[in-house]
């Protein structure tokens, strides 16, 4: 447990490890009208989370601590892989050698820091890394950056010839609240669901930063080889940021629909690559800001 090598990432097993709870109980006092009574209310989970760099020189390995960041536990080697595939790290899926969780880690702490082995011949320059990310739950850099760096990975337009009826968007709010297994009873976290071209869902991920719940669908395509993800449609469960759009651009995801509503440089980015960007989807409506071809609007 707690480790994942190349043979066992294609037996696609569960990657979490061993690690804490997402959700925990604690006393809380509810006042409703003139009620007043003692019960448990139960919490998403936020821990920091640690990812740590490890290359061989000379051989000998050296471990460079690259990010730490807040999340909900659970599907950490998913996140870790996601997250370094969307900060421009590694782009290969060969990249990765290994992930473990650090065994040299006393106590509660073990699975709170992640190893990533790089393939040897893998480029990894830790000091340009470090001064080009933030180390938070809402982790991004800024927005001309990023669509620098969108531009240089991704220079054509996000693929996906393909055309769907506006009442397969209309029906995707409930697939994503059904998806959604911890925020009934914790009401705090944020999530990203996947779905095929028939409204199938393919993943979703839960956590308390919603960019972590797309490094985690992302990662876990980037470790299964599914990358491009052509075919696909992401739809998260609060607004539409330019950093969640930077993610799915550069995941190959060409349509994503957000409950709430996009910001100025997500419209912006989603214009420049051809992304179909759907905000306001609930309650039986939505609005298109880009890509709206994809869409079948009459009939």
């Amino acid at each position: 447990m707690g480790r994942i090598g190349i043979a066992s990432m294609k037996e696609k097993p569960d990657r979490q490890g061993v690690q804490g709870a997402a959700s925990i109980a604690v006393p809380v006092h509810s006042v409703t009208g003139k009620d007043f009574r003692k019960r448990n209310d139960d919490l998403a989970v936020e821990e920091p989370v640690e990812f740590r760099i490890v290359t061989e020189e000379n051989g000998r390995s050296t471990r460079h601590s690259i990010a730490i960041t807040m999340r909900t536990p659970g599907n950490d080697f998913e996140l870790a892989a996601g997250f370094l595939f969307s900060e421009g790290v590694v782009t290969r899926r060969k990249a990765i050698r290994d992930i473990r969780h650090c065994g040299d880690a006393p106590g509660a702490s073990w699975g709170n820091i992640v190893n990533i082995f790089l393939a040897p011949g893998t480029p990894f320059d830790p000091r340009k890394f470090t001064r080009n990310v933030y180390t938070t739950s809402s982790c991004g850099v800024c927005g001309k950056a990023s669509l620098e760096m969108l531009r240089a990975v991704r220079p054509s337009p996000l693929e996906g010839n393909f055309i769907l009826d506006k009442d397969f968007f209309l029906g995707l709010p409930e697939k994503l609240d059904r998806a959604q297994e911890l925020f009934p009873r914790t009401g705090g976290l944020h999530a990203t669901a996947l779905f095929d071209l028939r409204g199938e869902l393919l993943r979703s991920s839960e956590d308390v930063g919603r960019h972590n719940a797309m490094d985690k669908v992302i990662g876990g395509l980037f470790l299964d080889g599914l990358l491009p993800a052509s075919e696909t449609v992401a739809m998260v469960s609060g607004r539409a940021s330019f950093e969640l759009v930077q993610k799915a651009i550069l995941a190959g995801i060409p349509v994503l629909a957000a409950v709430g509503a996009p910001s100025s440089l997500a419209v912006e980015m989603a214009r420049e690559f051809r992304m179909t960007l759907i905000g306001f989807l609930r309650d039986g409506r939505f609005n298109i800001y880009s890509g709206e071809e994809r869409i079948a609007l009459r009939g």
